[in-house]
């Protein structure tokens, strides 16, 4: 069965895990649909090794990395998002792969060059970003998507904070990663998106295996 330890003292009253909770109880997500830059990343080749998705509510890229032989740590504020994620991943028969950590990404740090995908979609804040371009494993990739600052045309009340500045995450990104595609996406009804695929640069020295699927 998956992992959750019980919901951590400090984060029973943060707004962000309120908030999310009363979203999901009532009926938002749920789909398990996998985002389309994790279906292109889980089709590149990468190393060996695990893989971490940051915010991620009841995911479907997680289910798919799980499926594709991955060990899987999903890490979310809400966990009535975990349960439903746990839920689905018992049904398919997954749930031995999949780690489920309730925590705040603000205080939550994963180890460095520990995974060989790290991936978050729908989220933004540069500490977060950093930490897991760090978290990366030599040859592994960093997938990402967020909103720009034009979401604020049609939801004028998204917080500054919550969006990319101009040539972010890319420019972010620390010595060694190759971007391997930034693309923009516009919706009229929530906004402008852009997505990023990097990778680590390998250390040929370490003989890390990078497997193609």
């Amino acid at each position: 069965m998956p992992s959750m330890q019980q919901v951590p003292s400090g984060l029973a009253g943060h707004p962000d895990r309120l908030s999310w909770n009363a979203r999901y109880q009532s009926g938002f997500g749920g789909s398990f649909t996998p985002h389309p830059i994790v279906v292109r990343a889980l089709s590149m080749p990468i190393p060996d090794g695990p893989v971490l998705e940051l915010a991620s509510g009841p995911s479907g890229s997680a289910l798919l990395a799980a499926a594709a032989g991955h060990r899987v740590t999903a890490v979310d504020a809400s966990d009535v998002a975990l349960a439903m994620l746990g839920e689905e991943a018992r049904r398919r028969d997954l749930g031995d792969a999949v780690t489920l950590v309730n925590a705040d990404l603000g205080s939550w740090h994963p180890d460095p060059g520990s995974y060989s995908l790290v991936f978050c979609t729908g989220y933004w804040d540069r500490a977060v970003f950093s930490r897991a371009a760090d978290a990366v494993s030599p040859g592994g990739l960093l997938g990402w998507e967020a909103y720009t600052t034009e979401v604020q045309r049609v939801r004028p009340g998204f917080p500054a904070d919550w969006c990319l500045a101009p040539g972010e995450p890319a420019s972010l990104l620390p010595a060694g990663y190759t971007v391997l595609g930034p693309d923009e996406l516009t919706d009229n009804e929530r906004g402008a998106r852009r997505h990023l695929l990097a990778r680590r640069g390998s250390d040929a020295a370490s003989g890390i295996p990078i497997r193609s699927r």
